[in-house]
């Protein structure tokens, strides 16, 4: 599926070092999938050399044609949103 990026989720992306390959990874297969409020969030666990796990989460309003990328961000605190067990 072909997805649109917001301007804010492109700097979020540049800022946080979360490059598009990687979102465009995890959009095509996601760990998991939630929706809230309209947006589906999709989350993969990643291993990264610098850090050795954390959680991405790209929120999507499906709503749009095609579907808009809002924002992305990379947490270490997976416990607390990823709904899967560990």
């Amino acid at each position: 599926m072909k997805y649109l990026f917001s301007q804010h989720a492109t700097e979020q992306m540049n800022l946080r070092g979360i490059s598009r390959e990687i979102v465009v990874g995890i959009l095509n297969s996601p760990d998991e999938t939630i929706e809230v409020d309209n947006l589906l969030i999709f989350q993969s666990i990643v291993k990264d050399v610098q850090e050795p796990r954390f959680l991405i989460r790209v929120f999507v309003n499906m709503t749009k044609i095609p579907p808009l990328v809002v924002t992305v961000y990379k947490t270490s605190k997976i416990e607390k949103y990823y709904e899967n067990k560990i």
